[in-house]
């Protein structure tokens, strides 16, 4: 076998070992990685630009992290950890029983939260950019649901866009809840940058914060972060996160709580 050739197979497996040792253990240091696979720092270094450049993970600071994959349409995730939606509904409820208005962004969580504060409560205000928010909203005629206007993303249901901003910085809220295609240590992010334009104009303009997200958003990264953790009042989730992401959202004192699937 010509040496180019083996080279480059023995580079190749060196990457899927990496990767493989990502999804396992989502941040890892060069010199851990190193350590680990019996090659030089300067060697992981190079592996992880390639890895970076081809999209497969983010380079973090002395580090690399998996990136998040390319979400489902919304009608698709819907389909998905049901169960563990609905728990975080009803636990993100809990929190939410005393507020007035809301800001509420798109996605499969804040959809079925959405039907969870339609069943609960009365007489309040929500600020939607998601049809399938404002459906599910629509089950309760005392809640009064105004619909942000803007350019239209079919595969989300949502309205994006300098429109979409615009309209939003006219309005306050009690709070903001938002969902996340990737929770980091560095902060909750979206697979989409006009979703996470939208999302961060929300959190200016509410009072308070929240993110309802599965376990399966831990420790990744998606296209566009929308707020770092200090920006963040609370985190609903069906696991206890661990490792550098649950030191994070200590560190920037946001409160989790964990909902109970029975």
């Amino acid at each position: 076998m010509p040496t180019g050739a083996g080279n480059l197979s023995k580079k190749g497996r060196r990457r899927n070992e990496i990767l493989a040792i990502l999804a396992d253990e989502p941040t890892m240091r060069v010199k851990a990685l190193a350590s680990r696979l019996d090659v030089t720092t300067e060697t992981i270094r190079r592996d992880l630009e390639e890895l970076a450049e081809q999209g497969l993970i983010s380079r973090t600071y002395g580090g690399a992290m998996l990136r998040a994959g390319n979400e489902p349409v919304l009608s698709q995730r819907e389909r998905q950890l049901v169960r563990e939606r609905e728990a975080i509904a009803r636990r993100a409820f809990v929190e939410l029983a005393k507020g007035k208005t809301f800001l509420i962004g798109s996605g499969a969580t804040t959809a079925i939260l959405a039907k969870r504060l339609a069943f609960e409560l009365r007489n309040v205000t929500v600020i939607a950019h998601s049809f399938a928010v404002a459906t599910a909203l629509a089950q309760n005629p005392t809640i009064r649901t105004i619909m942000v206007p803007g350019e239209y993303h079919a595969a989300e249901g949502a309205m994006h866009g300098a429109q979409a901003i615009r309209f939003l910085q006219d309005y306050t809220a009690d709070w903001a809840i938002l969902g996340a295609s990737a929770l980091s240590p560095d902060g909750p992010s979206d697979a989409l940058i006009e979703a996470a334009e939208v999302y961060a104009t929300m959190l200016r303009q509410s009072s308070r914060s929240m993110i309802v997200a599965d376990h399966s958003k831990f420790d990744r990264m998606s296209t566009a972060r929308y707020a770092e953790w200090s920006q963040i009042e609370c985190l609903v989730t069906d696991r206890t996160p661990d490792g550098p992401l649950a030191r994070a959202l200590d560190r920037n004192e946001v409160r989790v709580m964990v909902a109970d699937k029975a």
